[in-house]
């Protein structure tokens, strides 16, 4: 088991008192598993893939990336982990303005070591991006922002890919054709992927399909 997620608990302050969003959820992932999690608006879907890969602290419940505590490490061990392990894929790029393709392609592996010319290469391949890779991102599509950050992701060689609505700024068929990319290049890698999307019928194309609603598993 790559990924365990025990009870995890969650809660955010509002003004009468703590508004619970995730009420303990308990799901796992093993390595080269693909598993959708979706749910309606304010489930705790986003929540959940932020406490996996620690951009958040749990009130409650207990994260293990590869036998590891996620939730018992301080921000810097969280941080480590996550340079090191996860890739992690957001609905609105999030790609560095002031760096070229090529350098936002290569920037988590050159922060954790892993950095290789020829993968970055063939990445970039994969994705359609081999004439973009002088460009800034706002001199892209957003269909090629987004198979940049999934390069970026993957180039890291995480042993977890965490993607919120990965195409939820693409067009339909746009959206089709960058997924099918993005599993692809998954499936190559051996890597576990716990993707959020709205949609059932993305939602389909990965091997397992988990269901939020008011921040338990239904």
């Amino acid at each position: 088991m790559l990924l365990s997620i025990e009870d995890l608990q969650k809660s955010y302050p509002g003004p009468e008192g703590p508004v619970p969003v995730l009420r303990g959820v308990t799901l796992s992932l093993d390595a080269g598993e693909t598993l959708a999690l979706t749910g309606e608006s304010g489930s705790g879907k986003s929540t959940l893939l932020h406490l996996v890969a620690g951009l958040d602290a749990a009130d409650g419940g207990r994260v293990l990336l590869d036998g590891q505590e996620i939730t018992a490490l301080d921000d810097r061990g969280r941080a480590k982990l996550r340079r090191n392990a996860v890739g992690i894929i957001f609905q609105q790029f999030n790609l560095i303005p002031s760096l070229d393709v090529a350098a936002n392609i290569a920037f988590q592996a050159r922060l954790n070591g892993t950095a290789e010319p020829r993968e970055l290469s063939r990445l970039a391949s994969a994705l359609g991006l081999e004439a973009q890779l002088r460009k800034y991102p706002e001199q892209l599509s957003g269909g090629q922002q987004q198979r940049v950050a999934i390069a970026r992701a993957l180039a890291a060689r995480p042993k977890l890919i965490l993607a919120d609505e990965p195409t939820g700024n693409l067009d339909e068929a746009t959206a089709d054709e960058v997924l099918e990319q993005f599993l692809a290049l998954v499936t190559g890698t051996g890597a576990a992927l716990l993707m959020v999307t709205h949609s059932p019928r993305l939602a389909a194309r990965l091997g397992r399909r988990a269901h939020l609603s008011q921040g338990r598993l239904a």
